[in-house]
């Protein structure tokens, strides 16, 4: 038939549409083991409950416990379609003991004890920065999560930088390295928020990121710290410390970094606030000294007609003294003038005065002459030269 379509293409549209389907991608899974064979490294077993079973495949079974048939286990990995065989699998990334673990309950314990201190509290947590120019990354120096990082951050803002602290991620002494690099970054001023990150992995593998020690660094850090640990269905105590928890490292840097076009939006948004602020201050600062001007030109004005009024006034007043001062000096000059007028020689020797010299002293007392004396008596018309017969005291 002309519409029928090969075994290939059916298997391989089967296995297409379960790895699309992300309900069925890195789920937790719990039953008891039906069988359970080791070959080169690889676990083959079944998983069943009382009504189903799946087939399953471990790699790296070594690295985990042995099991034995009729274990209660819970498995973590995702649904896929052997499309060459035809066959369903559940490919497992990890194996433990269903119920709760060692680790889970030091994780539940540990948990438990730092939210009844406040670790958890919502309002101690910081917000991010409204812009970042400098993130610092604590994680290992090798594999995808620092690429990732630096690749999200770099296609988002080529502007802002990436500062590394490279630690073990996990195995002895991991916690202690993180913690020394949140610990460097809380210190380091030149950054702006702490990405604390690591890829995927086993309750084991993630130890290190649920211990205290790490919860301290996280909590007590004086900048903003993302946690972006493990895929984004594994929770660890750093997520419940964290300021702010990404699903994975690629989200961290979305979520931390600003893209470029909305770093010059913020800058356009802020050059006009202040261009406005700047014209508000001007238009303010020039109708003060459009006031100032008219106060002074006002009180100037006020100065220059009460300088006038008094001038005047004084003028007024120097005038009438002037005049006042004037008449009387014409007053007594005239007074002076008609005295002057009646001691003129003439005038008095027209009035029977005349002046009488005795050897050509000028005679002003009878003690001036003697008996006998002979005087010039000087009159208008001439000199009477006369001797002195006596003298009488008035």
């Amino acid at each position: 038939m002309e519409n029928a379509i090969s075994v290939t293409q059916v298997n391989n549209y089967i296995k297409y549409m379960f790895e699309a389907e992300t309900m069925l991608q890195n789920i937790f899974v719990h039953g008891e083991i039906g069988s359970y064979k080791i070959t080169n490294g690889i676990a083959y077993f079944n998983l069943k409950d009382e009504n189903s079973i799946i087939s399953c495949v471990l790699f790296g079974a070594n690295n985990f416990p042995l099991f034995d048939v009729g274990d209660q286990v819970v498995v973590r990995g995702s649904v896929s379609y052997y499309a060459k065989g035809g066959k369903l699998n559940f490919n497992a990334y990890s194996i433990e003991k269903f119920g709760i673990g060692l680790l889970y309950q030091q994780f539940l314990k540990l948990k438990e004890e730092l939210e009844l201190l406040g670790y958890f509290d919502e309002s101690k947590k910081k917000p991010l920065p409204e812009r970042v120019n400098r993130i610092g990354v604590v994680t290992s120096e090798t594999g995808a999560v620092i690429r990732d990082i630096i690749d999200v951050t770099t296609r988002r803002n080529n502007s802002v930088d990436v500062v590394l602290y490279p630690v073990k991620v996990q195995g002895v002494g991991a916690e202690k390295e993180i913690a020394q690099g949140v610990n460097f970054f809380s210190n380091y001023d030149l950054v702006d928020v702490v990405i604390v990150a690591r890829g995927g992995g086993s309750l084991e593998d993630l130890q290190p990121y649920n211990t205290k020690t790490v919860a301290d660094a996280v909590f007590n850090c004086n900048k903003p710290v993302v946690s972006a640990v493990g895929h984004e269905t594994d929770f660890t105590i750093v997520d419940f410390v964290s300021d702010l928890r990404a699903p994975t490292p690629s989200a961290a840097a979305e979520l931390v970094v600003n893209k470029k076009d909305e770093d010059y939006k913020w800058l356009m948004d802020h050059l006009g606030m202040l261009e406005s602020i700047l014209v508000d201050k001007i238009d303010n600062i020039l109708k003060d000294l459009r006031l100032c001007n008219e106060k002074i030109t006002t009180k100037i004005d006020n100065k220059c007609n009460s300088l006038l009024n008094y001038l005047n006034k004084c003028f007024k007043i120097m005038s009438r003294n002037s005049v006042s001062k004037l008449e009387l000096t014409e007053f007594n000059l005239k007074n002076k003038l008609n005295l002057l007028k009646g001691l003129n020689q003439e005038s008095l020797a027209s009035k029977g005065f005349v002046r009488i010299f005795n050897n050509n002293n000028l005679v002003k007392s009878i003690n001036d002459v003697s008996t006998g004396d002979e005087l010039s008596i000087n009159l208008l018309d001439g000199k009477v030269v006369a001797s002195v017969k006596d003298r009488r005291s008035n």
